[in-house]
């Protein structure tokens, strides 16, 4: 029993029952963690090192990243990747529970309709993102950074600070924007395809 609980769920992760699903998760979802693991931490890797205010005093450095980067990139990015798979996981965990075969899915009202929330739901978790992003890193990341350090200093509302490398991180953050983007269609595209299949089984029958 315990065996084929695992081999359920190995081949319901592996293989979701439509084919834009397939190519989301193996393909193009690999290539997203790819892009995000080697490339994000090349160009993100040592941005608070190179951040710099007034080069003498480390302290003032350290206050003004710490409000041009209220949460890191990457981090930000890794927990949108995991958010966004948690409904599909937890779909194929009951689907693995259940022992449903794949053609199960499109064949059984019941079971489409919940696969089709879970889709759903990865699209809501995407377009939130999509918000969030743009919220806290913007479109365009700037080679000056106009810090407010009138809580630290007296004389001074503001200091300029310099962003290392603010052409590479807006190509990588232009890059993320595309990803979500074709996330998205590729969901709606999958529940289409999963309609267009619904259809023609219904039809044959």
């Amino acid at each position: 029993m315990s065996l084929n609980y695992i081999k359920n769920f190995y081949e319901g992760c592996l293989r979701p029952p439509t084919v834009i699903g397939q190519f989301h998760t193996l393909f193009f979802g690999s290539i997203r963690m790819f892009f995000l693991g080697v490339l994000g931490f090349a160009v993100y890797g040592n941005e608070a090192l190179h951040f710099s205010c007034d080069p003498e005093r480390r302290e003032l450095n350290l206050f003004c990243y710490n409000q041009f980067r209220p949460v890191t990139p990457q981090v930000f990015w890794a927990l949108q990747l995991v958010t966004v798979l948690v409904p599909g996981a937890v779909f194929h965990l009951y689907a693995a529970y259940k022992n449903i075969d794949q053609e199960d899915i499109l064949e059984r009202s019941t079971y489409t309709v919940f696969y089709i929330i879970s889709v759903l739901l990865r699209i809501v978790l995407e377009m939130a993102a999509f918000w969030l992003q743009s919220r806290l890193f913007g479109f365009l990341v700037h080679s000056l950074y106009f810090c407010d350090v009138s809580s630290l200093e007296k004389t001074l509302n503001f200091t300029k600070c310099m962003v290392p490398e603010h052409f590479e991180k807006t190509i990588f953050l232009s890059a993320m924007y595309i990803f979500t983007i074709i996330t998205l269609i590729l969901c709606m595209a999958e529940i289409f395809e999963i309609l267009c299949r619904r259809l023609g089984y219904l039809t044959n029958q």
